[in-house]
């Protein structure tokens, strides 16, 4: 149901409202806002507060660091976690230039584009995620540690575990603010959790992304936990992604991907669409799995795929095809992880897949075998690559790849490599503990 401005005004005055966040994310996907008191919503409301973005990496252009925060009226919600005496209320909106034009590094602008070149083609794009994250205990200091409240295991219950009790209170936040959560449980790592909703159309599910992290954190915090959706943040154990489901809609509301006559039940659409992916798998990975610390997740022996291969079982593949048919036809990419854009990551996906419809890429066989016990000669015969090693190797392939940077545009490209390659930079440069581990006595 889509809100009107006045029904805004009314519903803060009736929740008795204080301050509005007024929400956006940088280039990297970091969830940024100003906080306006309550009398300045019908400003805000008309698009017309700015901000200076000079100390935001990748928005500071000296001579053009002030822009609009527009809002979508349809991201209201009052944040269910805040006490009755100072609530708030939040708006996720689009960055505009002074002259009133979209701004080229609002990345949710970006996604918009991609969805239009979609709907110019006769389809809407559906996703839905699989979000897992670790729930670590805090020291004396309110910092994260790594040391985690529970010892249990997957789908394990307890009936004293304080992250069963914050994961409980995090889907009944989720829910007060339009969430439809279809379950939660304990991931396979200890202190890691999961937590699933419906999908929804590209735009809103990216939207929920963000929502969800935010409300994760907070929940987290009230417990004396510290949420964290870093990819891989212990060695030896599982880390978390984002496994991504997504599907096409024709105009009259038909999933383009199924084909009750097809093998697979898979249409051309479909089919085209894999193939898309799985030739740009590299450049998308550099915006799907965007930190350093990803590729530590991207690791033969976790139930993460390194291969760009597809399948219809076997859950080590870059890409798989559930079971479920008619309309819940769809692909799930695996790859992916939280640390991302969203709206960079669902647009990259789909530009890829488009291009794939196109120019009818015609994916190779499905792999329904284990991939891990291929020969190198094996692998070479069927053509199956590797994703990237390093954040590194990932930004050369974007660099290369013209219909992925054209996805995310000019601007955010430059913009993403050159904060990216100064992040693995960074890296190289410093000295780690597993290095004086293993060298500080054998030399």
């Amino acid at each position: 149901m889509e809100l009107a401005k006045a029904e805004i005004i009314r519903i803060a005055t009736e929740f008795n409202i204080k301050f509005i966040r007024l929400q956006f994310v940088d280039i990297v996907g970091r969830v940024k806002n100003i906080a306006i008191p309550v009398k300045q919503l019908k400003k805000a409301l008309n698009g017309e507060v700015i901000f200076d973005a000079t100390s935001i990496d990748g928005f500071n252009d000296i001579d053009n660091s002030e822009y609009y925060l527009i809002p979508d009226i349809n991201t209201f919600v009052v944040l269910p976690w805040r006490t009755a005496k100072a609530r708030v209320a939040r708006l996720i909106c689009d960055i505009y230039t002074l002259e009133k034009k979209p701004f080229d590094g609002c990345s949710r602008y970006t996604l918009k584009k991609v969805l239009r070149e979609a709907e110019q083609l006769g389809y809407m794009m559906n996703a839905g995620v699989e979000l897992e994250f670790f729930l670590f205990l805090t020291n004396q200091k309110d910092c994260p540690t790594i040391n985690t409240n529970d010892r249990a295991g997957y789908f394990d219950m307890s009936t004293s575990d304080v992250g069963d009790d914050a994961r409980r209170e995090m889907v009944l936040a989720l829910e007060q603010i339009g969430f439809e959560v279809e379950s939660s449980h304990h991931e396979v790592a200890e202190g890691q959790h999961e937590i699933r909703f419906r999908y929804s159309d590209a735009l809103d599910m990216a939207d929920k992304i963000v929502t969800f992290r935010t409300v994760v954190k907070s929940i987290a915090k009230n417990y004396g936990l510290h949420a964290t959706f870093m990819p891989k943040p212990i060695s030896g154990i599982d880390g978390s992604g984002m496994h991504t489901h997504q599907s096409l809609f024709k105009n009259n509301n038909s999933n383009a991907f199924w084909d009750a006559r097809a093998p697979m039940e898979l249409s051309d659409d479909a089919l085209y669409y894999i193939g898309g992916l799985l030739k740009h798998a590299k450049a998308i990975t550099a915006i799907t799995n965007s930190t350093v610390n990803s590729y530590k997740r991207l690791v033969p022996g976790y139930d993460a795929p390194i291969y760009i291969a597809w399948s219809s079982k076997n859950r080590g593949a870059f890409i798989r095809v559930p079971e479920k048919k008619e309309l819940s036809t769809r692909i799930e990419l695996r790859s992916p992880d939280a640390a991302c854009n969203p709206y960079l990551a669902l647009a990259v996906m789909l530009r890829a897949g488009l291009e794939g419809i196109k120019k009818k890429l015609t994916p190779p066989e499905p792999i329904n075998t284990n991939v891990y016990s291929f020969t190198d000669e094996e692998k070479k015969a069927k053509g199956i690559e590797m994703l990237p090693l390093s954040i590194g190797e990932a930004l050369g392939h974007l660099e290369s790849d013209e219909i992925i940077k054209n996805a995310i545009g000019f601007y955010i490209s430059e913009q993403f490599i050159s904060l990216k390659k100064r992040e693995w930079s960074d890296y190289l440069a410093t000295v780690h503990h597993w290095e004086r581990d293993y060298y500080i006595s054998k030399y």
